[in-house]
């Protein structure tokens, strides 16, 4: 008979599946207290939840989520970066924190619902952010504006500015 701790946790995770855009399974084994606590620091800066828990419990939140595909993941140590607004945040914070460490290692990635394998988060982690996206899309929906605008303007200008010689040469 399962804990109520147990139970808990499993509801939690189970919760935290429902509502996440991107879960991370990473391999944390091997990282000593400080790096750990170094990497929990960048991931809360990028606003990405990071938790340690028992590869049965992940199991079964899953399980609860009808989430298929996860068998390879649940050997070893297990930590999941979780992404609530941004499904690329947890890729861009491992991506930097592996250039100074091995660890941690990502096994594999439910992204909107879809199972990735653990070698896609390097891809992923180049893509670009979504206030990256929505800054080029404003850029380029501006550019045509403006030459419209200039466009349009232009013949305006062209006619003060022959009204302004001939009032120039009739004084």
């Amino acid at each position: 008979m399962p804990s109520k701790k147990n139970t808990k946790q499993v509801k939690a995770l189970s919760e935290t599946f429902s509502k996440a855009k991107a879960v991370y399974f990473t391999e944390y084994h091997g990282l000593n207290v400080g790096e750990i606590t170094k990497l929990r620091s960048e991931f809360f800066k990028a606003d990405v939840e990071y938790k340690v828990a028992k590869n049965t419990l992940i199991k079964l939140a899953a399980e609860e989520n009808k989430i298929t595909g996860l068998e390879g993941m649940f050997k070893g140590s297990t930590a999941i970066a979780i992404a609530y607004d941004e499904p690329v945040a947890p890729a861009k914070v491992i991506k930097e924190f592996t250039k100074e460490n091995d660890l941690p290692n990502v096994k594999g990635i439910l992204f909107d619902g879809e199972f990735l394998p653990g070698e896609e988060f390097k891809r992923l982690a180049d893509l670009p952010s979504k206030e990256e996206l929505l800054a080029k899309l404003v850029a380029m929906l501006n550019s045509p504006l403006q030459k419209l605008v200039s466009t349009l303007n232009a013949p305006l200008q062209n006619a003060v500015g022959v009204l302004n010689s001939l009032k120039e040469q009739k004084s």
